[in-house]
């Protein structure tokens, strides 16, 4: 199909009179950039929060995921929303909503109530992102097309997310990892004093009510995530089916998919629809994220590892790799952007540039690896992380629009996001904590015969040094050993992107109007009415 040539003129009624047309928009980016810095609970001070609380590694990083989770299994009720009420009510629902976690998490430690706040904290972030972004998007693209939109969004996505990360570090090192919760918190009261002062209730539309929503479909398919998520997460740590724990988790995991699928096969609107999984090529492009986010989970186990462990770097020094991945990220947005929307190139040799950042970062990673190194030789790697994650991501993310109807877009965003943000990377993470712990003892049995107390007294160490060094060049060797088969499969799946040969593509699929939109969604109530 041909990208639509027609304009639509570009205004926002919603705000009050006296408030000038050129800083609107503006008023909206500043909004989003604050919803993108929030968070359940910021990782970036995970040593101070774990030296603090009970909290395991495994629980704080189980808060990340269900927040990401909350965020993506809330796509489809972006649109069902946004025709149910205003503007302004949306936005100041999701302020009040992130305000109100970022207060009360940080004094709640029983776990799954901690997570709970996370989950609904991801789905106010994400109606907030959306609110903004939606209201904007002829700003940015008069003619809709997501090959600028979704570019800029990674640039404000990518560019927040690492931000946040710098200060929660900053925070919790000059006074306490909590302070990120009441900036966060601070944030949102300005936010809500915009939308209270600025900002009026207007509508578009008339109001569609919320009927024929799967509500308990898409509880069902959140459970099943979190519950998939919970099995790989805390997989080493229960020593995986060894443990009645995974083994009774396992099961419960089938009869939750069960119940997904029959419930999705037999009412009449499920929450995720039969007709969304038939698209062609829609299954590669899950394939195509999920292990793309398996080779970026080294940073959660491999990364932190060597960091941590080998080079002993705090958080203060560490955080100054998120400037590279910043810089990268930006570049693969701006490179995107020239590729898809400038010159109308193809979206498959675009992947490939992306698989072959991750190549470059696996490799460059692989030969920097070692306790003699100065922090700044890691800064190349970083920038091609930064620059694969943002290609693939826009490229992904615009291939779904491509491929889908716009009455199954949002519901693949959610399928798609789930892989993309929750389930690849835990995955990938369970993968990388499982052979760095066949690694480990394997490399010690092998090298430990090097030890022993008289090479230690002939040196004039003791052997407590001896050992706490060697355990370090074990640890070294074994993270190189991992990266070097994640180098292997990488290049594996290279080849199999420069064998495909695809044309060029020329022409992109226009977005439909929001009074398009509208009339689909009602005839989609309407039907359920009757």
């Amino acid at each position: 199909m041909a990208e639509s040539t027609h304009k639509v003129p570009f205004s926002m009624p919603m705000f009050r009179g006296g408030i000038p047309e050129r800083i609107r928009p503006w008023v909206y980016i500043f909004i989003v950039l604050t919803f993108q810095f929030s968070g359940g609970m910021y990782l970036g001070a995970l040593s101070q929060i774990m030296g603090e609380t009970t909290l395991m590694r495994e629980d704080l990083l189980m808060c990340l995921y269900a927040n990401l989770a909350g965020m993506a299994i809330y796509f489809p009720l972006l649109f069902r929303m946004k025709f149910r009420f205003t503007n302004k009510t949306l936005l100041m629902g999701a302020a009040t909503g992130v305000l109100l976690c970022n207060l009360v998490a940080p004094h709640i430690t029983y776990l799954p109530l901690l997570w709970a706040i996370c989950f609904i904290e991801g789905m106010c972030k994400i109606q907030g992102t959306f609110e903004c972004m939606s209201n904007i998007q002829l700003w940015m693209s008069p003619t809709r097309d997501f090959t600028v939109f979704f570019p800029v969004l990674h640039i404000i996505i990518i560019g927040s997310m690492q931000l946040s990360d710098l200060l929660a570090v900053y925070l919790m090192y000059h006074f306490h990892w909590s302070y990120m919760h009441l900036l966060v918190s601070g944030f949102m009261m300005v936010d809500l004093l915009i939308l209270t002062t600025c900002i009026r209730h207007f509508r578009t539309f008339k109001k569609l009510p919320l009927f024929g929503i799967d509500w308990l479909g898409g509880i069902l398919w959140a459970v099943l995530a979190l519950e998939i998520t919970y099995l790989f997460n805390y997989g080493e740590f229960y020593d995986w089916w060894n443990s009645p724990v995974i083994r009774q988790l396992s099961w419960v995991i089938g009869v939750t998919l069960t119940v997904c699928l029959w419930r999705m096969f037999t009412i009449r609107h499920p929450y995720l629809e039969p007709q969304m999984w038939t698209y062609r090529n829609f299954f590669p492009v899950l394939i195509l994220i999920t292990l793309v986010e398996m080779f970026f989970a080294t940073e959660h186990v491999l990364e932190h590892v060597f960091l941590k462990e080998v080079m002993h770097y705090e958080e203060m020094v560490s955080v100054q790799l998120n400037g590279p991945i910043l810089v990268g990220a930006l570049a693969g947005c701006l490179f995107s952007y020239w590729w898809m929307h400038i010159k109308r190139f193809g979206f498959v040799k675009l992947i490939a540039i992306g698989v072959t950042g991750i190549t470059c970062y696996l490799i460059t990673f692989y030969f920097t690896i070692s306790a003699e190194i100065h922090l700044s030789q890691l800064y190349f790697p970083m920038i091609c992380r930064g620059f694969a994650y943002a290609v693939l991501s826009v490229t992904c993310m615009t291939c779904m629009e491509e491929l889908m109807d716009f009455r199954h877009f949002f519901q693949s965003l959610a399928a798609f996001n789930m892989l993309h943000m929750v389930l690849g990377g835990v995955i990938g993470s369970a993968i990388y904590s499982r052979t760095l712990a066949y690694y480990m003892p394997d490399n010690i049995a092998r090298y430990g015969a090097a030890i022993d107390r008289i090479t230690a007294g002939r040196d004039h160490i003791t052997a407590g040094n001896v050992t706490g060094e060697f355990m370090e060049q074990m640890q070294e060797v074994s993270v190189r050993q991992i990266y070097g088969w994640a180098i292997y499969a990488c290049i594996f799946l290279l080849l199999l992107f420069l064998l495909h040969d695809a044309p060029v593509r020329r022409e992109f699929k226009p977005m439909p109007s929001w009074k398009k939109v509208w009339k689909n969604v009602y005839k989609t109530v309407a039907g359920n009415n009757g």
